[in-house]
């Protein structure tokens, strides 16, 4: 599912929506005030003085009348008629979630436990005790592995512990999600969970829930180069870059070629993020623009001066998952010249939604107001970033290379030069043949490089992007002398 590039206004007008009753008049008052008062209570926000703005469809004229009529009687007859009993507020929430998905696929109705779910996602933090979970077969919930300096880290939490009890209440019977809920909570109070671990007896942990942060940065390094994966644009996203490029400058230092940014399957997030994830890597120059239904509402958003990246070469990785907000970063860098973008074309989600909420019961809906550009003026809806370099998913398999000679292998062939004016090799003394190697050898270093090796084999794209960082490297050094 592919999430929205949101923006939150910093306020927004109460739409006032009177309780619904039984009777018609009640339905249709709702939807008289859901669709005419908005705009004119906007205008008093701006001391407009001007005349209230008309609630009929200049067009439409009493049509707009006629067709809430045809709506009641629609709903009265489901209410009366319908083979089991529906409540008022299923069927006028599902009304409203009709009208707005009527208009484009990322423009919803959020009732309160969706709302809430959202502001948790974008905020990129909750109260909560620190574990990424999943349920097993027996329906206890499983732990995956605890999240490094969190309270669950903190009271000794193992990956592949066993929860069966959240304050005393089984948790078979329960969904992941309801469990999850359970465990999250306000900061500052305490929950227990029964575990059991290694098949031994349960025993209890008690945990003082704290402020948890959602990690959607993640970097390693490889080889040469760093690598940073961002899964999504969140409150959080920016601290998480800023500290995955200080881990990787203070791990390589003067040896660090280049980076990798994965934005592969990043469904998007929050407007601002993606703003400053991009500022991160230009010195100047438009990030993206956005466009209303109104000609003057153009905003521009520039970047600021430094580049964290120093100027090293970039590479972006994207691909059909790739949208909104993941989107914006790739165009930027792409437009700019600063990054070199290769995968396959991305999702082609070039819209902005803003979150309005409804105050009265804490619900929301999420309206698409704004169109986006790159900044060469692309507009990317429903076409998509393109790669400069087209790489397709693909895995690598090592061939048998069979029984190849080589000038070597000839007879009578010259040695080389360099072989002939080598030093002798010393004596063997048999000595310490049978001892481990050094504490100082380098087969630390070339475990690591095995393993980076095995991941650039696993995934084709990358293999490609590290190539790349690598090839650019060797050109600009050999340029410069």
């Amino acid at each position: 599912m592919i999430s929205d590039l949101s923006l939150f206004p910093p306020r927004t007008a109460s739409l006032a929506v009177p309780r619904l009753g039984a009777r018609l008049l009640a339905v249709l008052a709702v939807l008289l005030t859901l669709a005419g008062p908005a705009p004119a209570l906007a205008q008093s926000e701006e001391g407009d003085d001007a005349a209230p703005t008309e609630t009929l469809d200049a067009e439409g004229g009493t049509d707009t009348f006629e067709m809430l009529d045809l709506f009641g009687q629609v709903f009265e007859q489901v209410r009366r008629e319908y083979v089991e009993d529906v409540s008022d507020k299923k069927l006028i929430e599902a009304a409203i979630q009709g009208m707005l998905r009527s208009l484009d696929p990322h423009s919803v109705y959020l009732n309160e436990e969706s709302f809430d779910a959202m502001r948790t996602n974008t905020r990129g933090e909750f109260g909560g005790l620190g574990i990424e979970v999943t349920m097993d077969e027996t329906g206890y919930v499983r732990v995956v592995s605890p999240i490094d300096d969190t309270p669950a880290y903190r009271a000794g939490i193992e990956a592949g512990d066993l929860i069966t009890h959240l304050d005393g209440e089984a948790v078979q019977g329960l969904t992941l999600n309801d469990a999850v809920d359970q465990m999250r909570g306000p900061v500052g109070s305490d929950i227990t969970l029964t575990i059991v671990r290694d098949g031994g007896d349960p025993f209890d942990v008690t945990i003082t829930r704290d402020n948890i942060q959602i990690q959607s940065v993640r970097s390693r390094v490889e080889g040469d180069a760093g690598y940073i994966r961002i899964t999504s644009f969140s409150g959080q996203t920016q601290n998480g870059l800023d500290r995955a490029i200080d881990e990787i400058k203070a791990e390589l230092g003067d040896d660090l070629q280049g980076y990798v940014i994965d934005l592969r399957n990043n469904p998007g997030g929050l407007l601002d993020q993606a703003i400053s994830i991009s500022d991160t890597f230009l010195d100047k120059g438009e990030i993206v623009s956005t466009r209303g239904r109104e000609a003057e509402s153009i905003q521009r958003f520039q970047a600021t001066a430094g580049d964290r990246a120093n100027g090293l070469p970039l590479v972006v990785l994207i691909n059909g998952g790739s949208a909104s907000a993941s989107e914006i970063v790739a165009g930027a860098l792409q437009d700019h010249g600063r990054a070199i973008v290769l995968g396959t074309q991305s999702f082609g989600k070039g819209s902005v939604q803003t979150i309005m909420p409804l105050n009265r019961r804490g619900s929301a809906i999420k309206l698409t107001t704004q169109r986006y550009y790159t900044p060469s003026g692309r507009s990317i809806q429903a076409k998509g970033i393109s790669p400069d370099i087209l790489v397709e998913r693909a895995k690598l398999e090592v061939l048998e290379s069979g029984d190849q000679r080589t000038e070597a292998d000839l007879r009578n062939a010259l040695t080389n030069e360099e072989d002939e004016n080598a030093a002798p090799e010393p004596p063997e003394t048999g000595e310490g043949t049978d001892e481990a190697p050094a504490p100082d050898s380098e087969s630390g270093d070339e475990n690591v490089e095995a393993e980076a090796h095995d991941r650039a084999i696993d995934d084709y794209q990358l293999a490609r992007a590290l190539d790349l960082i690598k090839g650019i490297a060797l050109y600009r050094r050999q340029a410069a002398e």
